[in-house]
């Protein structure tokens, strides 16, 4: 498997952010809800989302279980979709 780069706009990180917003939006919870049941700003998740900022492996486990999903079964998820 090959590592991801820092770079917010490389291809990897792209599909990741992809895989993000459809487990967002299948738990039909929008941006808003989310960022509010992480206690941060919408702009938190449209950001994130746009690519303008990164989310780390804390945040990714914080966003998925505020998701209502399994942080291992979500991981296992998107490396399927790299």
């Amino acid at each position: 498997m090959a590592w991801m780069s820092g770079n917010l706009n490389s291809d990897e990180y792209a599909a990741f952010v992809v895989m993000m917003k459809a487990m967002r939006v299948e738990q039909g919870v929008t941006q808003a809800e989310l960022a509010s049941r992480l206690n941060q700003p919408q702009s938190y998740i449209s950001k994130s989302e746009r690519r303008e900022r990164r989310i780390d492996v804390v945040e990714f486990i914080r966003i998925t279980e505020a998701l209502g999903l399994d942080p291992l079964e979500a991981l296992k998820r998107v490396q399927g979709g790299l």
